[in-house]
Formats: C-alpha cells, sequence, structure tokens
C-alpha cells in the first residue's frame, strides 16, 4: 500500500483525489513529514548539533500551521474559482504539493549537510558571510523545491478543473495565501539558520519583531552588495519561468 501511494504520489492519476481515505493521508503525511525534517537538521546544522534538531521540528511544523490555518480558505478559493474540488480534496491536492517539496529537500539533505560541514565554523572571522551565504542557498533551494511542488499542483488542478482559467486562478489563489502565511509563520518560528552571535534557542525573545523579507534582502545585499536587486529579478524570473512554461503545457490540447 506505502509504495503504491508513494508512487501515485509522484505520479498522480484522475483518482487520486477523488478518495481522500486515511491510508493514503497517512502515506503523504509521513512523507512530508520526515522529508522536511532531515533537510531541517542540514540547515540548523551548521549553528549546532541542537539547531538542527530544532528546526527538524519546525519546518514540519511551519507546514502543519499553514495548511492548518488556511484550510478553510483554501477550500473555499477552490470552491468559488471552480477548481471542481471539495475541501478535503484541496487540502489532500495542498498537502500533496508539499510531500512533493519534501522529498526533493529530503533528497538533497546529504548535499547541504555537506555544505553545513564545509563553511566556516560559526566561532570564525568568516562566520558572518558564511551565515549570509548559508540563507540565500537554502532559500533558493526551498523556492527550487516550492517551484517544483506547485507544478505538481497546477497538473492536478489542470486536470479536474472545468477550464483553464479555473486552474490557474485556484493555484495563484492558494499560492498568494499559502505563501504570505507561510512567510509569517515562518519568521515567528525563527531561527531557523542559527545567527552566529546569538545562542542557540528554539525561539527567539521577540518572535514579532521584523519580518522575513527584509532579513532576505539584507543578506543579498551581505552577498552580492550593489547587484543584490538584479541577483533577486534574476532568481524570481528564474524559479517563475518553469511554472509559466508549466502552466501553459497544462492548458495544451491533448
Amino acid at each position: 500500500m506505502w509504495g503504491m501511494n508513494l508512487r501515485r504520489l509522484m505520479h498522480p492519476d484522475a483518482g487520486w483525489l477523488d478518495e481522500p481515505g486515511r491510508g493514503r493521508v497517512w502515506v503523504v503525511v509521513v512523507v512530508a513529514f520526515f522529508g522536511l525534517a532531515i533537510y531541517g537538521f542540514t540547515v540548523g546544522y551548521w549553528r549546532a548539533p541542537l539547531m538542527g534538531a530544532y528546526v527538524a521540528v519546525k519546518l514540519p511544523l511551519l507546514v502543519a500551521l499553514t495548511l492548518g490555518c488556511n484550510g478553510l480558505l483554501n477550500g473555499l478559493a477552490g470552491l468559488l474559482l471552480g477548481s471542481g474540488l471539495g475541501f478535503r480534496q484541496s487540502w489532500l491536492a495542498l498537502l500533496s504539493s508539499f510531500a512533493v517539496a519534501a522529498l526533493i529537500l529530503g533528497s538533497l539533505a546529504p548535499v547541504t549537510f555537506l555544505l553545513a560541514w564545509n563553511a566556516p565554523p560559526p566561532g570564525s572571522e568568516e562566520a558572518g558571510r558564511a551565515h549570509a551565504a548559508y540563507l540565500v542557498t537554502h532559500t533558493f533551494l526551498i523556492g527550487f523545491a516550492g517551484v517544483a511542488a506547485n507544478v505538481h499542483l497546477h497538473r492536478q488542478l489542470a486536470a479536474r478543473a472545468p477550464t483553464p482559467m479555473a486552474a490557474t486562478g485556484t493555484l495563484l489563489a492558494w499560492l498568494g495565501g499559502n505563501g504570505f502565511l507561510g512567510a509569517q509563520f515562518s519568521w515567528i518560528l525563527r531561527p531557523f539558520f542559527g545567527t552566529p552571535t546569538l545562542e542557540v534557542a528554539f525561539l527567539r525573545e521577540d518572535p514579532m519583531k521584523g519580518n522575513f523579507y527584509q532579513t532576505v534582502w539584507r543578506s543579498l545585499e551581505s552577498t552580492c552588495g550593489a547587484a543584490a536587486l538584479p541577483v533577486l529579478i534574476g532568481a524570481v524570473a528564474l524559479l517563475g519561468l518553469p511554472v509559466a512554461i508549466a502552466i501553459r503545457s497544462h492548458h495544451q490540447p491533448h
């Protein structure tokens, strides 16, 4: 059962979302949890093994909070935009996309672990620059996994929605809501990478201070200098292009 459900997760057929039974949901939940936990450990390991253990808990928690708090909104958006999916089907579709991202990130865990192992240690003179490069690298990897997951999600929507506009509109609505809330939760649940000058902790003392986007921009400036804006525009275009191409291909008549 597990092997069959895992194959169907990666290559879903038309009936994948029809009957979100308990066995199917548990397979997707377990895949998402372990993929994110393994990758999360490598994210925090550079600062300290304890930080790695914290992040292994917080990444799955971040996804659970995002889907849990946005579940009703996602279901309503799917119904209003004519996706052809009910609340449980919408939830399974989104959970499946997170599981796909988790599989990608989990497969990258050996590489990111070696990256943390060979980076300048937190106590070195190069720790600040290493931390900035580390944050930018992982942001790009997570963005790449997110693009692949959303291409997978749009494929499912395109197969079920009565019109291309309904599939694309639902995807964009889900991306907007989950992206905004997920970024906020990621900021509240910080640290994930562990600033070298701060003590290792599960949460910061001031979790509501600042925002995620400001930190990423400062890291880009520290890493790329005056080229930060062109690098950011290029990264967004690079990550968005596969989604645009996939949407167009999914809407072509077969």
